[in-house]
């Protein structure tokens, strides 16, 4: 069996060892430092002898390194060979592992019944899924960034050891989840990393994972999003590194942006984006009382023919909405304000039409009827015969009712219900 050595020296980058196999482009030496992918951390990259290595994976006990497809290479077993690891991602891998347990151990101290159920490095974030009793919500999210932030002030000591699998279990606090960190275990035993001093960790957790040696060289922590691909999930996404101080700085921009725009400082933000809502919230409701007016008048407007003994009101509406409709609508037949000898609110207003029946342009027609208690006329029966007839549904009850999706001339649906 041939291990990686790369957990336990992280800070190697070149070394020297012996082909043990070769297999076309796949081969295992006697000793590697190159980390195989394994529990979210993906593998390093490097060379072998000048060989672009592709790819490196543990299996059946063997570190296999696989060869660029395009690598010519005479690799055969007893061979020496010389291994150069890519400082710059292996060194951005262990910073990225290290801040993930560093961001549970933020978790820690904000959530109870907080389990662990995995991570991901990619090369631009890393993100995290906790288990927890509720939600995350924003606060927890600047709380943790603020939290872990201060641990990579602080520059706590980061450490690892060897356990049996039973003594593991037992250390106070561990994060141990099997599915996830397979690569912590090794003949019998598991690796136990701590974020801190063992007296008092920040945290610790069984990982496999190569971290750096000081919460110091992790730098700047920068929680990007939340989300919750699972029940009782919360996958936390962050960054380090380029990605953490390019969002800082893009963040930081935005925020200014504003202040200007809102002719207010950064800090004051909050209390000018409350006031901006309040005003827009009134004139939305200014907008709205508006347009309830003006669709009021244009209702109003239409002309009337005699259905059964009674006054209908039909004609087409443009750049209206048929949930827009339904106070206009049911005013116009309620109040008989166009009575001359009316007073204006009596439903039985000899002037004010019994049904109103609005049929609405554009890309997508559809009809809205209101009629008085006392019209005789079912207003869902009423749309039920439209869409019958133009296609499209609906419903409603004998007072107001609405159908969309005909397929007719909004003319064509006016005049046919002039002539019932």
């Amino acid at each position: 069996m041939t291990a990686s050595r790369a957990p336990a020296e992280p800070t190697v980058r070149e070394f020297e060892a012996t082909v043990e196999s070769a297999d076309g482009r796949e081969v295992v030496l006697d000793e590697t430092y190159f980390y195989p992918e394994s529990g979210g951390q993906p593998a390093d990259r490097g060379t072998l002898d000048g060989h672009l290595v592709d790819g490196v994976v543990e299996r059946n006990g063997e570190v296999v390194h696989t060869l660029a497809p395009d690598a010519e290479h005479d690799l055969a077993p007893g061979d020496a060979v010389t291994g150069l690891i890519d400082d710059a991602f292996r060194t951005y891998c262990a910073r990225a592992h290290t801040a993930s347990h560093v961001l549970y151990g933020a978790a820690r101290r904000i959530t109870e019944d907080l389990g662990y159920a995995g991570f991901d490095i990619s090369e631009t974030k890393v993100r995290v899924d906790l288990t927890t009793a509720e939600p995350l919500d924003d606060d927890d999210l600047i709380e943790l960034e603020r939290l872990a932030n201060r641990a990579v002030w602080d520059s706590l000591p980061v450490s690892w050891e060897s356990h049996s699998a039973d003594a593991a279990r037992d250390v106070d606090g561990i994060a141990f989840n099997t599915k996830t960190e397979e690569g912590a275990m090794s003949d019998g035993a598991v690796r136990v990393v701590t974020v801190g001093d063992a007296d008092d960790p920040w945290d610790v957790a069984a990982c496999g994972g190569t971290h750096v040696s000081d919460t110091a060289e992790i730098g700047p922590v920068t929680v990007l999003d939340r989300s919750n691909p699972g029940e009782g999930v919360t996958r936390v996404e962050f960054a380090v590194g380029p990605t953490a101080i390019d969002e800082l700085g893009a963040v930081h921009a935005a925020a200014l942006d504003a202040a200007t725009t809102l002719d207010a400082r950064v800090g004051d933000l909050p209390d000018a984006v409350a006031r901006l809502r309040d005003e827009t919230d009134r004139l939305e409701a200014d907008l709205r009382a508006a347009r309830e007016e003006l669709l009021d008048a244009r209702l109003r407007e239409f002309p009337t023919v005699a259905v059964d003994g009674a006054r209908w009101a039909i004609g087409t509406v443009d750049d209206a909405d048929p949930n827009e409709l339904r106070e206009p609508a049911s005013a116009v037949v309620g109040d008989g304000a166009d009575s001359a000898t009316g007073d204006g609110d009596d439903p039985a207003d000899a002037d004010a039409p019994a049904v109103l029946a609005a049929v609405g342009t554009g890309d997508a027609p559809f009809v809205v009827v209101a009629a008085r208690p006392d019209a005789g006329v079912d207003a869902g029966d009423l749309v039920g015969a439209v869409t019958d007839e133009f296609g499209g549904g609906g419903g409603g009850g004998p007072t107001y009712a609405q159908g969309g999706g005909l397929d007719a001339d909004p003319e064509a649906v006016a005049a046919w219900l002039r002539e019932r």
